[in-house]
């Protein structure tokens, strides 16, 4: 029995495959290899896809959010509100600047809790930056945390490296903060083959300085005006990404929307809560999350069943043990993130799925004994 995976990425290949290699060919017969012609062409075409006018290749998602913070000034001691729930590197690129992470819990559902967020900022009137995620493909209320940088006036970065195609009531995730910043890893629903990662904005100074920041701090070539990084999104990854998966972006995207819905209208279960997303929100469904009680017990039945899982995230940020002697703030009690860490699990999704693959899911998952 085949194994349903998260991702698989042998079917893209064999998608993509001709039309990575010709962007490969076009790459190495024209000689330049970093920030030429296949990095602007991308990052003008990602802006496009996502409706701003500026988008910034670097090398990693992690680089965007330093990148970010730094373009907008955070200087050591500055406390940043963000969420435990969430990959390291949310908080790790507040911490390698010198920023104060400030945990507020998240919702029901894992993400941030806007309201609690707000209760915190008038209480908290000294918290300068605000980091959300836009956890599991799925929407943040765009409205509320409009309202959250109007009336504390905090400077607020979007991490956004799960959520290309989200959207509020229509509206881009990523279009409320001053910055966002996305990811082009691998298992992204827009991902390159390695690292890479880009910076959003509608500011063209913040974008002009985030360009000069990823190629050590140079406004020309020798002319080093700061300390930057040296954070490039290289040319063969741009004309990869350009030629072959941002085209099928939306098609793809479609696709997994369609495999969530079967997830949604097929999956019947008393102890197995789907994390969907609130009224208003369009998930691009990066990941497809529900909780259970008896975690292990689950993921052991569905692997019975050759239905491969993940675990998204498993130990909080606060409670990893790289933050031990770190600077960090528990603005709140952590009830919903801590249980969110103790039971979810992702299910198989990804443009490839079969319609027989699907059915398999939804009736591993039905099936599974949970009084057991």
């Amino acid at each position: 029995m085949q194994t349903v995976l998260l991702n698989d990425f042998k079917r893209q290949w064999s998608e993509i495959g001709g039309d990575v290699l010709q962007a490969v060919e076009r790459v190495g017969a024209s000689g330049w290899y970093v920030l030429g012609e296949q990095v602007q062409r991308f990052e003008a075409e990602l802006a496009a896809f996502w409706g701003l006018p500026a988008a910034v290749g670097v090398a990693s998602g992690l680089d965007a959010l330093e990148i970010a913070l730094r373009t907008l000034n955070l200087r050591c001691g500055d406390r940043v509100l963000t969420t435990p729930l969430s990959a390291f590197a949310t908080t790790m690129a507040i911490v390698r600047l010198g920023g104060v992470p400030v945990f507020c819990d998240t919702d029901a559902n894992g993400l941030m809790d806007l309201e609690l967020a707000a209760s915190i900022l008038s209480a908290e009137p000294g918290i300068r930056f605000l980091l959300p995620v836009h956890l599991y493909g799925q929407s943040l209320d765009l409205d509320r945390l409009a309202e959250l940088r109007d009336r504390f006036g905090v400077t607020i970065v979007e991490d956004c490296a799960q959520s290309i195609g989200a959207a509020w009531n229509g509206r881009a995730t990523g279009t409320v903060g001053r910055l966002a910043a996305t990811s082009f890893y691998p298992t992204k629903n827009l991902g390159a083959m390695g690292d890479g990662g880009a910076l959003l904005t509608s500011d063209p100074e913040l974008a002009s300085r985030a360009r000069r920041l990823r190629d050590y701090g140079q406004s020309a070539k020798y002319r080093h005006d700061e300390i930057g990084w040296n954070s490039r999104l290289d040319e063969l990854h741009a004309a990869i990404l350009t030629a072959a998966v941002l085209p099928r972006l939306p098609a793809w995207t479609s696709r997994r929307q369609e495999v969530a819905t079967a997830y949604s209208a097929g999956i019947h279960h008393p102890g197995v809560r789907l994390l969907r997303p609130a009224a208003g929100a369009t998930s691009c469904e990066h990941l497809f999350p529900v909780s259970v009680a008896g975690r292990e017990q689950f993921e052991a039945h569905l692997k019975n069943h050759g239905i491969a899982t993940g675990r998204h995230y498993p130990i909080l940020i606060p409670d990893q043990k790289a933050m031990a002697g770190v600077r960090f703030e528990l603005a709140s009690e952590l009830p919903r993130a801590r249980a969110l860490a103790a039971s979810e699990v992702s299910l198989p999704i990804h443009p490839q799925l079969t319609a027989e693959e699907i059915e398999r899911v939804v009736a591993a998952v039905n099936a599974w004994p949970a009084a057991d």
